[in-house]
């Protein structure tokens, strides 16, 4: 075999090898360059402690009360997106430019907890008036403690209840956490709260008609350094996915469905 022959056969050779190996590498490099994405920091209430890594559990969660994480936001802490359990705070960081319009992205209601065994024997709202009763709520900057304050208003029981409050948290789960370990003879929390530690508390419902509007917003962080993903993972809370999961874990629909006459 002549040597031009030979650098021929070896030049073909290694074109194959090459190309091969371009066909076995290139779709995963491309596969792998539209998938990969940068983790968001997500800001939530502490409500959505469950539901939220239930939608999307590859981001980032700081829960907590929203007040105090609205306060953070304030202060340039580096959340991609807010989710309130109010649309109020959301909209006051709307209104000072601090992230975009809030949607409604879905509803609560509020249930009064009592530890499993009971042992103040309250069966009704109108037993927290009862003297020694043992109260713990949210602080009232805290939505679920506006809340609470809100149904004894409209129930005319602000005065008889409040004066048997012995705990005021900084968020739901800690109102749950101290009815749940018989500190507490009753809390308020939300209803999706309640649904977490079953076996440790009873529900007490509160009247329909003075539930409040309890309406969560969710906004994009001006200061995010993410906008294009932190608008997506709110796409995914608002998506039918997304609307289900928050369905299962007992919240309500984002707009309240309209009775037929």
């Amino acid at each position: 075999m002549s040597v031009s022959r030979s650098l021929r056969l070896s030049f073909l050779t290694a074109t194959a090898v090459v190309s091969l190996l371009a066909l076995l590498t290139g779709p995963a490099s491309s596969a792998t360059r539209h998938t990969t994405r940068s983790q968001i920091t997500v800001y939530a209430a502490a409500s959505l402690t469950n539901v939220f890594p239930a939608i999307d559990k590859t981001e980032k969660y700081s829960f907590g009360g929203s007040n105090t994480l609205a306060a953070q936001i304030t202060q340039g802490a580096p959340a991609d997106v807010f989710a309130s359990a109010n649309m109020t705070l959301p909209t006051q960081l709307f209104q000072k430019g601090l992230c975009s319009k809030p949607v409604v992205f879905t509803r609560n209601t509020l249930v009064i907890v009592v530890p499993r065994s009971n042992p103040a024997h309250i069966h009704s709202i109108y037993d927290l008036t009862r003297s020694g009763i043992k109260l713990d709520i949210a602080a009232p900057g805290v939505p679920v403690g506006s809340y609470t304050l809100q149904i004894l208003k409209n129930m005319n029981l602000s005065s008889a209840v409040l004066k048997n409050v012995v705990s005021q948290e900084t968020d739901v789960r800690e109102v749950l956490a101290k009815v749940a370990l018989a500190e507490a003879d009753a809390g308020f929390v939300y209803s999706t709260d309640a649904k977490t530690v079953p076996k440790k508390v009873t529900v007490i419902k509160v009247p329909a008609w003075a539930q409040p509007k309890v309406q969560y917003g969710i906004c994009v962080v001006s200061k995010s350094d993410d906008k294009t993903d932190a608008k997506a993972f709110i796409k995914r809370v608002l998506s039918r996915t997304g609307q289900k999961k928050l369905h299962n874990f007992g919240f309500l629909a984002r707009v309240k469905p309209k009775h037929k006459g």
